[in-house]
């Protein structure tokens, strides 16, 4: 009997600080999410800017949202307040509580949330969106792609014209390689860090950034394909 009062306890001990712990996430949460926010579409074609307030309000904590977001995002116009559920949701909620959307952090500072029938939308840190968004208008333009040994094999344009669901078109110019003719790129976008090339058929090229400024085509082959900015 002792030794079972003494697993009982180590068991009721291990779940009170394991209850601890999950405790001191969402208090964390809580305390780091007040401050200036983006919500937007996954590739920033609509934006809100979105301020968390630590001040409590009916079932959560006040937030505002600026005007304009009524109209590029319209599910917004429920939204009242926001909340931690559980340990590591963030919910924007109504006046009931029910989540308008919840989301989940994926990256540091960085949020996802879906929504059934519209798609995954993004929160993150005001700041850090809008120096994306920069880093965005820098890949519009002229490239070219080249092999491992810098022998060009295709020119191509990105572009920010709307593509629809978040991307842009992208354009081959003439005498292109044959594997990339094939590929035939159509639209483009900037996703997590890289560019991501895709074709009317579905197929998905994918591009990260080296420490030589140079974007390489991955997973990494022994034949590496290139895209320099021109």
């Amino acid at each position: 009997m002792r030794a079972l009062r003494v697993v009982a306890f180590a068991v009721a001990a291990y779940l009170a600080a394991i209850g601890v712990a999950h405790a001191q996430e969402a208090t964390t949460l809580k305390k780091q999410m007040p401050g200036q926010w983006e919500l937007s579409t996954t590739e920033r074609s609509k934006t809100c800017v979105v301020t968390l307030k630590s001040d409590a309000a009916l079932q959560g904590f006040k937030l505002e949202l600026e005007p304009a977001c009524k109209t590029a995002l319209p599910f917004t116009r429920d939204i009242v307040a926001w909340s931690v559920k559980g340990l590591d949701i963030v919910r924007l909620q109504d006046a009931t509580g029910e989540a308008v959307i919840d989301f989940t952090e994926v990256e540091s500072g960085i949020f996802e949330g879906l929504r059934q029938g519209e798609g995954v939308y993004i929160l993150q840190d005001l700041a850090a969106a809008r120096s994306m968004a920069k880093s965005m208008d820098q890949m519009i333009g002229d490239w070219s792609m080249v092999r491992g040994n810098g022998q060009p094999v295709c020119g191509l344009t990105l572009t920010n014209t709307e593509a629809g669901s978040d991307n842009f078109q992208v354009f081959l110019k003439p005498r292109c390689d044959a594997t990339i003719a094939q590929f035939n790129p159509t639209q483009w976008r900037l996703e997590r860090g890289q560019i991501i090339l895709m074709s009317t058929s579905g197929e998905i090229w994918q591009f990260e950034a080296d420490d030589h400024a140079q974007w390489r085509r991955v997973p990494d082959t022994a034949d590496p394909l290139i895209m320099l900015r021109q």
